[in-house]
């Protein structure tokens, strides 16, 4: 007995990975090599290729294309038809394979926003929030938002996800942080 869902829509390969309580739902694609953590959420047509790890918890709205060389660490969201590209200078005419594939990863509890872009080769950092519809060009840090085309950093944010005060804390939750060398922790 299978302790994860799959819609009877979807197509997994041959030597997948998936945790216990994950939902895979309607018209997915998930490729060989493909490895799934427990309790993850994948919505209508998303497609994860081939080797792609994916952490614990991780939630993926629809229309999500997961590409080779991208990483999701525990608890990331990926808002609806959001993007990730793994080749900096595709040509249809010189594909260069997998060898050619630059590694993106997703920190833990980072969310990136609907229809945002991450560009391949960068790190988005512990708990960071990326806007709707902003383009990630360059490494995002822990707890930062992020905002625009290309995204730039605007403030920071919450492990909980409200956007902290100027003092750094948290209205919601009460948790405290110190910013020492651009670098943003939980006091």
């Amino acid at each position: 007995m299978k302790e994860y869902f799959i819609h009877e829509s979807s197509y997994i390969d041959e030597n997948v990975q998936i945790g216990q309580g994950t939902k895979i739902w309607h018209f997915s694609h998930i490729q060989s090599g493909a490895v799934i953590g427990e309790n993850c959420s994948l919505g209508q047509n998303v497609n994860v290729a081939s080797n792609v790890l994916i952490g614990n918890g991780v939630k993926i709205q629809n229309n999500v294309s997961i590409y080779e060389g991208v990483e999701l660490e525990d608890y990331v969201f990926c808002g609806p038809s959001m993007v990730f590209t793994n080749d900096l200078t595709p040509r249809a005419k010189y594909p260069k394979g997998c060898e050619g594939y630059k590694r993106t990863l997703l920190k833990e509890g980072a969310t990136v926003g609907a229809n945002a872009t991450i560009v391949c080769g960068n790190t988005v950092g512990h708990w960071a929030m990326i806007a709707a519809g902003a383009v990630v060009t360059k490494d995002v840090p822990d707890y930062a938002l992020m905002l625009g085309v290309p995204a730039k950093q605007i403030g920071w944010v919450c492990e909980c996800g409200l956007r902290l005060t100027e003092t750094l804390e948290c209205q919601s939750c009460g948790k405290k942080y110190v910013l020492r060398e651009k670098k943003l922790t939980l006091r």
